[in-house]
């Protein structure tokens, strides 16, 4: 097994009916002629991020997890598979309104599954954008199952016009939909199972109404934990790095930094997303440096590792606790 590296992915490219086209503006190529989603890190069962470059190239991140689990995690290891995914998504058109189980309810599917708490930052907005995050306040299970039979359930939800930069955290069973004009990344666990309580009754490719999962997702949400807000950036002890996120499955900094940036010796690995500027990394096998949309995993045997960031770069850093 060759030594770990500072790895770049294939990006593994999801297509739903309402995709848009900016995902291009991130250094995405595709044929089609939108594209919804960009998956950046992932290890799911048959979708795999591939080694994109490197002596490693073509190797999975299901083998790496497998072959060079404490080299790669850490502190983290072992683990089966990894446990973070990381996208990219854009969404022309409004998403369902969905909600995702908790570890506990995933945990007797069939297979099994993690819960999915998620992060977003909002990197691009149009002037009709907006998100549903939440529960508005005084909503009971009662409520919510009494709008959605009038098909109104959008009056239960917590509207939000969101900026750009901002940054939204939903724990698996709040209940949540992007809404149209919205570029964001997004942090999660690595899970895909989404319950659709509402989908304004709109069909697939093949002409049939898409599935929704009504009685799973009202037994999922979370009826206690109420509307959502952008999250408060908190300074950190290192110069240019804001603390975005830090629940038990991930933490999310954002750098805003130029020149010379080190990453510690810490003993995690570290995913890094480049949403402006431009990142110079050392033993990076690409010879490339990232610019907006390139991404990037550090292995935990790094070590230290000083980064050169153009004037103005803006990162993403998402490890986990």
């Amino acid at each position: 097994m060759n030594a770990l590296y500072p790895l770049r992915f294939r990006p593994a490219l999801r297509h739903y009916l309402w995709g848009g086209t900016r995902l291009e503006a991130l250094g995405k190529k595709y044929e089609a002629d939108s594209c919804a989603e960009s998956w950046e890190v992932v290890d799911r069962h048959d979708e795999q991020s591939v080694v994109a470059a490197g002596p490693l190239e073509g190797r999975t991140l299901n083998e790496l997890v497998r072959d060079s689990g404490p080299e790669l995690l850490g502190k983290h290891a072992p683990r089966d598979r990894f446990p973070l995914l990381f996208k990219f998504l854009d969404a022309r058109e409004r998403l369902s309104i969905q909600v995702h189980p908790d570890d506990a309810r995933a945990a007797l599917l069939d297979p099994p599954d993690s819960g999915k708490s998620e992060a977003w930052v909002v990197l691009d907005v149009e002037p009709h954008s907006y998100l549903y995050a939440g529960l508005r306040r005084g909503i009971d299970a009662d409520l919510l199952r009494r709008e959605l039979a009038r098909r109104t359930i959008e009056l239960c939800c917590e509207r939000i016009e969101p900026r750009v930069g901002e940054c939204f955290y939903l724990p698996a069973g709040v209940i949540h939909a992007i809404g149209p004009g919205v570029l964001a990344a997004e942090i999660q666990q690595s899970s895909d199972t989404t319950y659709r309580l509402y989908d304004y009754d709109r069909r697939g490719p093949d002409g049939k109404p898409r599935e929704l999962q009504v009685e799973p997702a009202l037994e999922a949400i979370d009826y206690e934990y109420g509307p959502v807000s952008a999250q408060r950036p908190r300074p950190t002890d290192t110069p240019g790095v804001e603390r975005l996120v830090e629940c038990e499955y991930f933490v999310l900094d954002r750098w805003q930094v130029s020149g010379t940036h080190s990453v510690p010796k810490d003993d995690c690995c570290h995913i890094l997303a480049v949403v402006g500027g431009q990142l110079e990394i050392p033993g990076d096998a690409s010879g490339e440096p990232l610019t907006r949309g390139g991404v990037v995993l550090l292995p935990a045997a790094r070590g230290k590792l000083d980064v050169r960031a153009a004037p103005g770069t803006i990162v993403l850093d998402a490890y986990l606790p």
